[in-house]
Parts: C-alpha cells; sequence; structure tokens
C-alpha cells in the first residue's frame, strides 16, 4: 500500500506541476509577444508607450502598456504570480520525491561519486540557493548586468559551470535533473524576489502619488525577459529523466551547453517574429539551433564495443545477469524502489522476456550504462560484456 500511495502522490505532484508550468509559461510566452508586438499610435494616451489590438475567442482586446504606470490604478489589478510560485513548489515536492527520498537510485552513482544521501541532498540545496546567489548578486546587479548581451553569456557560462559541477557528483540522470532545478529556482525567484516585489514598490508609489522609480520597471523586465529565454531549455530538462541517451554518455556539460543553444535560438527566432522584425535580420536562429542539435545527437550517440571474439554466453548466463540486476524492478511484483508495477510495462524474468526487449536492453544496458538506474544494483562491466555477447547472436 506505501508503494501505491507514493505513486498516487508522484503522480498527483506531477500532474499539478504541469498545470501550473504550463499556466506559468503559457502568460510569459503571453505578455513577452504582447511587448514585442505593441505598435505606437498616433492617438495614445498619456504615458502610454504602445498599444496592441488583438483578436481571440470572437471577441477583439485592446491592450495598452505604459512605460511605468498609468497616474491611477483600478481597484481590481491582476498580479501574475501564483503560477510560478506553484510551479517551483510542485517542481521542488518531485525533486524530494523522486530524488531524495530515493537518492541511492536515482541521485546517487558510486562510480560518479561515493557520497551518502544526506551529503546528496545537501549539495543540491546548496547548489540551488548558490546558483541564484550568483546569477542575482553577481552577475545582474554588477557592471555586467548593464550589458545585455555580455550577461547572456555569463549565464549561459553559469548554467553549463552548475552541469559540469553536477556531472561530477551525481548520476546522469541527477545532474540533468539539477540543471533544470538550478534555471527553475533562478526563474520562480527572479518572480518572487524581483519582478513582484518591484512592481508593489511602483504601485506603493503611484498610490502614495510619488513619481515611481523607473529602473524598477526595467529591472523587472530585464528578469521577465531571461526567463522567456529559459523556458524551452528548462522543459527539456525537466522530462530529461524520461530519456537516458541525454545522460549516458558522460558529457552532461556539453549536452547543457548545446539545449541552452538550441532552445535559446528558436525562442529568439519566435521572439524576433511576434516582433515583426524582417526575416532576414533573425533566421540565423534556425541553421544555428539545427546545428547544436546535430552536435547533440552525434555526443548522445551509444559507443558501441564489439564483444570479445569467442565469447559465448548461454541463455541460463543471460537470464541470470538479469535477474540478479534488473528484475528487481523489471518483475511482476517488483521489490525495488517502491514500485508496484515493472517500469514501462518490461518484465524481464525469462529468456523470451529478453528477446523481447533485446533493443531496448541492448540500448539502457550494454550500449550505455543508464540502466540500472543509478547503477544501484552494482551491474558489473563484465557483465554488461557478457549481456552484450549474448545479444549479439540474437537472430
Amino acid at each position: 500500500m506505501t508503494g501505491v500511495a507514493a505513486e498516487w502522490l508522484n503522480l498527483l505532484f506531477r500532474w499539478g506541476h504541469i498545470i501550473v508550468g504550463v499556466s506559468w509559461i503559457g502568460t510569459s510566452f503571453y505578455f513577452i509577444a504582447l511587448d514585442l508586438g505593441l505598435r505606437k499610435r498616433a492617438d495614445m494616451k498619456e504615458g502610454v508607450s504602445g498599444t496592441a489590438w488583438q483578436v481571440h475567442g470572437g471577441g477583439f482586446y485592446h491592450v495598452e502598456k505604459y512605460l511605468v504606470a498609468p497616474t491611477d490604478l483600478p481597484s481590481e489589478l491582476i498580479w501574475f504570480r501564483w503560477e510560478a510560485y506553484l510551479t517551483w513548489i510542485s517542481g521542488f515536492a518531485l525533486l524530494v520525491l523522486q530524488y531524495y527520498l530515493q537518492a541511492n537510485a536515482y541521485l546517487i552513482d558510486p562510480s560518479v561519486a561515493d557520497i551518502s544521501p544526506v551529503a546528496a541532498i545537501l549539495i543540491s540545496l546548496v547548489s540551488l540557493v548558490a546558483g541564484w546567489f550568483i546569477y542575482d548578486r553577481l552577475l545582474c546587479r554588477t557592471a555586467i548586468g548593464e550589458r545585455p548581451l555580455t550577461l547572456a553569456v555569463a549565464v549561459f557560462l553559469l548554467v553549463v559551470l552548475g552541469a559540469l559541477v553536477f556531472q561530477f557528483v551525481f548520476s546522469g540522470r541527477g545532474a540533468l535533473i539539477h540543471v533544470g532545478a538550478l534555471i527553475g529556482t533562478i526563474m520562480a525567484a527572479n518572480v518572487f524576489l524581483v519582478i513582484i516585489p518591484n512592481q508593489r514598490t511602483i504601485t506603493k508609489s503611484l498610490l502614495a502619488g510619488e513619481p515611481p522609480d523607473p529602473a524598477l520597471g526595467a529591472m523587472s523586465k530585464q528578469r521577465s525577459v531571461h526567463n522567456n529565454y529559459l523556458t524551452l531549455p528548462v522543459l527539456l530538462f525537466m522530462v530529461s529523466n524520461h530519456y537516458p541517451l541525454l545522460a549516458a554518455h558522460g558529457q552532461i556539460w556539453l549536452v547543457v551547453a548545446l539545449i541552452l543553444v538550441m532552445g535559446g535560438s528558436l525562442r529568439h527566432l519566435i521572439n524576433r517574429h511576434d516582433a515583426h522584425d524582417p526575416v532576414r535580420k533573425f533566421i540565423w536562429a534556425l541553421p544555428v539551433a539545427i546545428a547544436a542539435l546535430a552536435v547533440a545527437v552525434i555526443v548522445t550517440a551509444p559507443r558501441t564495443t564489439p564483444p570479445p571474439e569467442g565469447l559465448v554466453v548461454t541463455d541460463a548466463e543471460a537470464l541470470a545477469i538479469a535477474t540478479a540486476r534488473c528484475s528487481g524492478c523489471h518483475s511482476a511484483a517488483p521489490t525495488l524502489m517502491g514500485l508496484t508495477t515493472p517500469p514501462r510495462g518490461i518484465e524481464l524474468a525469462a529468456v523470451e522476456d529478453l528477446v523481447r526487449h533485446a533493443d531496448a536492453v541492448r540500448r539502457q544496458s550494454v550500449d550505455t550504462t543508464a540502466m540500472p538506474p543509478g547503477n544501484f544494483t552494482a551491474m558489473t562491466e563484465d557483465e554488461r560484456v557478457r549481456l552484450g555477447a549474448w545479444l549479439a547472436v540474437l537472430p
């Protein structure tokens, strides 16, 4: 029953994470597109920097943007903040359920760093706080933050450096999910610690009849743009645990860099299109994204090694390896990691099962070390070689 409850808890938090995440991303994408699509018109009100006419759902909308804020604010002002807060809260809950409470299976790989679960969790928590501090205090609030392109490069290097650190501390999956958690923390903290407080200060000044500080609005806009460009990469990092090929090659930092380039280029392509820029000015982003994807495919390609010549492995030996290293999860009644059903419905309890799922077994446990997760059942390199030799002679 405990396993069933844990699985439902994981599912519900994941569902909630998707729901609030979609809401946050939707508002972010909409407002950036709205901002880029604003146009100056002859009949604009005082203080308005641009307006837009939009149509949706059978209705027409007229939107105005003030440089700072109007002189009078209505009482029904809508704040967009809870989507960001709940996305981070639900995401952190998933990090606890999946990686902290099952650290030996998902977060720790003894072949990478033989550390305790407590040490791994402490490193995780410290890295999230340190990442935000470096981003906010040492980059955005310094002279670097005054130069957008320089700041963009610095943030890129910060995330790649984080990936490099995670690569030498956590399992492959743990490293990638922590890159996502680092970016997600920066994005949510931008809303919680910068954007909303600045907007509250501006609102307070207006209600007091004082001129608001335009620098606060500019800072909020800077962080909002950062969040927008980081969205596509963070989405891929958050689902990376479902795709072991992203983590099984040993070059996590490089894949992270390539995903940042891909996601950022695609986001720039969309943003400049929304701004109605001439295509010739932003089309370069498409080949850049394609080139980054091509390199990522090459980097993550499995490194297949032919089994030693003359090595013969019997069906019984292959099944014994699978039973010892895989059947704790891949059986009708799993006994490990709180599972109630085998992952992806794959059972490896008989030779026929190994034959049926031969391609998956080869990809996950022979060509890569993606399985077992974090190698928590201590599958040896010799066992992988012998299993590969057995698979190589299958018809």
